[in-house]
């Protein structure tokens, strides 16, 4: 019962999310440079809204549910931890959106709106990739080369033993 419901809200939170780094872009690319401040003004509230009231708690509360359904299900598996490792650039183009939604209130008119489709591209296939990965659930091969593997029979280098 508890994984179903920390499962719904994961799922919830990430279709919010989502939808905000997909949405962001496109809102700050439609900035004009000639159009009057009452609207850029609005623009950019609006912008700024979605992101700190959306869509960032948006993103804690998938992260959070997500790590706890990662210790619910037991999912240590290789697949998870490079599905983790997509979740960190997805959350470093959040960071880098929430940069650009930074610059257009500081530049008080004369930000030089951006085209969506540099930030949207990384942030497409990064949720393609984890949703490739979570729905598939494949079975990776060792990233590590095979002599790390097994042991060499070598003597720790240090007298005492690490507890």
């Amino acid at each position: 019962m508890i994984l179903s419901l920390v499962k719904a809200v994961h799922i919830a939170a990430l279709i919010i999310w989502c939808a905000g780094l997909v949405g962001l872009p496109l809102m700050l690319s439609k900035h004009e440079i000639g159009e009057g401040q009452g609207s850029y003004a609005q623009l950019r509230l609006l912008t700024h809204r979605a992101y700190s009231y959306f869509v960032t708690p948006a993103a804690i509360v998938a992260i959070t549910a997500g790590t706890a359904l990662i210790f619910l299900a037991g999912a240590f598996t290789l697949w998870m931890f490079v599905k983790l490792l997509v979740v960190g650039v997805l959350v470093s183009l959040h960071a880098w959106i929430g940069h650009l939604v930074i610059l257009m209130s500081e530049r008080r008119g004369s930000f030089v709106p951006r085209s969506a489709l540099p930030t949207l591209l990384p942030i497409v296939v990064a949720m393609v990739a984890i949703l490739f990965l979570v729905l598939g659930k494949p079975t990776l091969d060792s990233f590590a080369p095979a002599w790390l593997d097994h042991p060499l029979g070598h003597e720790l280098p240090v007298d005492e033993t690490p507890i």
